[in-house]
């Protein structure tokens, strides 16, 4: 487990890859991808999941929090919000490895010319 690695997941485009029937309750998916990511068995790293539009009603006393996950509940578009994640922890230790999870290529340049690295839904998806 590699600790210092940051992992920004864009809950939006992950829960969207999945034609599931996820549209009809989106806080629910929202939530199940939560559970999921708090019984990896093996963390990657610290985790940033971000919650935007109704997935934000996933976020209840019971939303699971750990000392290497977090749920940031976007005030307004989810990408710019991920966007900040990254540079914040960009600012905060330069040489900190920060991955992006998501598909949105407009999202991936933006931090990409962070410094951060990208990748798709199926990098998560495939540890549960």
């Amino acid at each position: 487990m590699d600790r210092t690695q940051l992992i920004v997941v864009d809950a939006a485009n992950v829960v969207g890859s999945k034609p599931d029937g996820w549209w009809r309750d989106r806080a629910g998916a929202a939530r199940r991808l939560l559970l999921q990511i708090s019984t990896l068995t093996e963390q990657p790293g610290d985790i940033v999941v971000v919650l935007e539009g109704a997935a934000k009603a996933a976020i209840t006393s019971e939303t699971p929090e750990t000392d290497v996950l977090r749920v940031v509940s976007a005030d307004g578009n989810g990408d710019d919000a991920i966007v900040e994640v990254v540079a914040t922890a960009r600012k905060a230790d330069d040489r900190r490895a920060v991955l992006v999870i998501t598909a949105d290529r407009g999202l991936r340049a933006r931090v990409e010319a962070l410094g951060a690295t990208t990748a798709g839904p199926r990098w998560l998806l495939d540890r549960f």
